[in-house]
C-alpha cells in the first residue's frame, strides 16, 4: 500500500503552506476535529494516522521499525515527500511532539515551524531531571496495560483527559484507547513512556511553540519548561486548560495560541 493509504492521509484546505497534524498515543486524526478546520482557509491541512491507529493499514505495522520513535518519524518524512511538502508547520500532540522533533532533524527543510502540544522529552525521572514518573511507576503502568488493555484504558483515559466535570471527554478518550489493537497499543506505550529525547532538543533550529496545560498529570509544567529551555528561541504558552488533551478540552485556546505563532 502507498504512503497515503498506509497512514490514512487526508488533505484539506488551501494555501501555499502546509500544516501537518499528528495525534498522540491511543488516538487518531479525529482528535484534531476542533482545531484543524480553523486553519483550512490559509493552509493546506494534512491529517494522518500513525500506523496501528485509526484508519491506518494495520498490516503495515512492523514491530522492529516501530520499536523506536524514529520509525514513526520516518513515516512523517515519507508523507512529507509524497506530498512534496517544504517549510510546513508541524503540530504534534503528546508523543507526536517528539516524533515531529525527530522528523525535523532528519529532514531539514520539511518543517519551518513546530507546535508541540503537551510535549515530554522523557517521562521517567533521572537524577535532577523531573519527568513526572519513577521508573517503577512506568514499569507498573506498562505491566497493567500488558495484563488488561481494556481495564487500563478505562482507568487511565479519564485521568489523562482530566476535566472530571466533563465526563464525555474522558469517555471519548477511553473509547479511542479501547479501539486500538491491544498488541500495538502495548508496544507503542512502551516506546512512548521509555523514550529519551532530551539530547535531541538543543538541535532544533526552527521556530517552536510549546503549548502547556496548567495542570497535566502526563506532562507537567516542569516538563514543558524543560523542553522550552532546551530548544533555543522557543516560545511557551501555558494554557488556562487542564488535562493532557487541550485539542479536545480547550480547542479555542489552542487555535488562538497557534494563530498568533504561525
Amino acid at each position: 500500500m502507498n504512503v497515503i493509504g498506509r497512514n490514512n492521509v487526508h488533505v484539506r484546505g488551501s494555501g501555499s503552506r502546509a500544516m501537518v497534524f499528528a495525534h498522540g498515543f491511543g488516538c487518531d486524526q479525529n482528535m484534531w476535529r476542533f482545531v484543524a478546520p480553523e486553519f483550512e482557509g490559509n493552509f493546506k491541512v494534512v491529517l494522518f494516522d500513525h500506523v496501528g491507529a485509526g484508519g491506518s493499514d494495520l498490516s503495515a505495522y512492523d514491530p522492529r521499525k516501530y520499536s523506536t520513535l524514529s520509525g514513526y518519524a520516518d513515516d512523517v518524512i515519507e508523507i512529507g515527500r509524497e506530498l512534496d511538502l517544504q517549510d510546513a508547520v508541524f503540530v504534534g500532540h503528546s508523543v507526536s511532539a517528539m516524533i515531529g522533533v525527530l522528523a525535523s532533524l532528519k529532514e531539514p527543510g520539511l518543517f519551518g515551524r513546530l507546535v508541540l502540544v503537551g510535549p515530554s522529552a522523557r517521562y521517567i525521572d533521572d537524577g535532577d531531571y523531573v519527568g513526572g514518573f519513577t521508573e517503577k511507576q512506568i514499569a507498573e503502568l506498562l505491566e497493567f496495560l500488558e495484563d488488561n488493555h481494556m481495564g487500563w484504558s478505562a482507568a487511565m483515559a479519564p485521568s489523562i483527559m482530566g476535566n472530571a466535570d466533563r465526563p464525555e471527554l474522558g469517555a471519548e478518550l477511553t473509547n479511542s484507547f479501547c479501539r486500538t489493537d491491544p498488541e500495538i497499543a502495548k508496544a507503542f506505550a512502551r516506546v512512548t513512556f521509555t523514550s529519551d529525547n532530551r539530547a535531541d532538543l538543543p538541535n532544533v533550529s526552527v521556530p517552536t511553540l510549546i503549548l502547556q496545560c496548567k495542570e497535566d498529570i502526563i506532562a507537567s509544567t516542569e516538563v514543558g519548561e524543560f523542553v522550552h529551555r532546551q530548544i533555543s528561541g522557543s516560545r511557551m504558552v501555558v494554557l488556562d486548560a487542564t488535562g493532557h488533551c487541550p485539542n479536545l478540552s480547550a480547542p479555542r485556546e489552542v487555535v488562538s495560541a497557534m494563530q498568533a505563532f504561525v
